[in-house]
């Protein structure tokens, strides 16, 4: 297909995948996913041989800063919260389990979709700017594509219930330090460069192996029913008053004021 907000590069057998909306600090919207989710699922068999995917954020400021506020209000009116959360969940299962490692160079900002996005990668390396949240409590909603999950794997539930009970946003040395990035590097280019070096290496190894390694280590954290709860609760939080308030305070800029209804 041919893409708006994914841009395509390649170069010895590393392709790196930019999401190309600076101006929306590359929050996730329709298009986005749509796109992501061509490339995942198909495109990506017309693209010349690679052994590792890189996928970053255009700009300094963020890798990706969130959903697309704006369009998340329309889901109240259509009651379509827990068909989104399916949606989302479909699409990073297939980073997940894409058969060559993905790595997410984060760059800025990972909150929301943004920070579940760069966990469904394989592995993720960050720049001293990286800021990462699920502050989805902060709109009356909670994480919808897999946050309440992948968190749990990666840093523990006592850290994952703290951060998204609190909607509270982490350093890029904190992540290091509880294991949700692999890497912190002073600047992009030193980030991209350790990415590079790792996607070299695993690309000498055998690429059955390889492929082989992510099914089997994915194997162990899949479980349909946990992220299926998830959809239902994002989708029951979409309907609530709370969401439509949290979510038009974000774009008026001001203090929501929650009723919990």
């Amino acid at each position: 297909m041919d893409y708006e907000n994914l841009l395509l590069d390649q170069q010895d057998g590393i392709l790196t995948i930019t999401l190309n909306r600076p101006q929306a600090l590359n929050a996730l919207n329709t298009r986005t996913l749509h796109e992501l989710h061509s490339f995942f699922s198909s495109d990506y068999r017309s693209q010349d041989q690679f052994h590792g995917i890189i996928l970053t954020g255009a700009g300094d400021r963020a890798f990706v800063a969130g959903a697309d506020i704006k369009e998340f209000l329309s889901v109240a009116e259509d009651g379509n919260g827990t068909a989104m959360a399916h949606r989302g969940h479909e699409i990073f299962f297939q980073i997940e389990r894409f058969h060559v490692p993905v790595i997410a160079l984060v760059n800025g900002f990972a909150l929301g979709g943004g920070c579940e996005l760069a966990m469904a990668c394989h592995l993720r390396i960050a720049t001293e700017q990286a800021k990462f949240g699920q502050p989805e409590v902060n709109l009356g909603i909670i994480p919808g594509y897999g946050g309440t999950q992948r968190l749990n794997q990666y840093i523990g539930k006592g850290k994952a219930t703290e951060l998204i009970l609190t909607g509270n946003m982490i350093g890029a040395q904190e992540a290091l330090r509880l294991g949700l990035v692999n890497y912190v590097f002073p600047s992009k280019e030193e980030a991209r460069a350790r990415a590079v070096d790792l996607l070299t290496t695993i690309g000498q190894k055998g690429p059955v192996a390889v492929r082989e390694s992510i099914r089997a280590i994915n194997a162990y954290y899949a479980n349909s029913e946990a992220f299926a709860t998830e959809a239902q609760a994002f989708g029951a939080a979409t309907m609530t008053e709370d969401f439509r308030e949290g979510a038009a305070a974000f774009v008026e800029k001001r203090p929501a004021v929650f009723r919990g209804k």
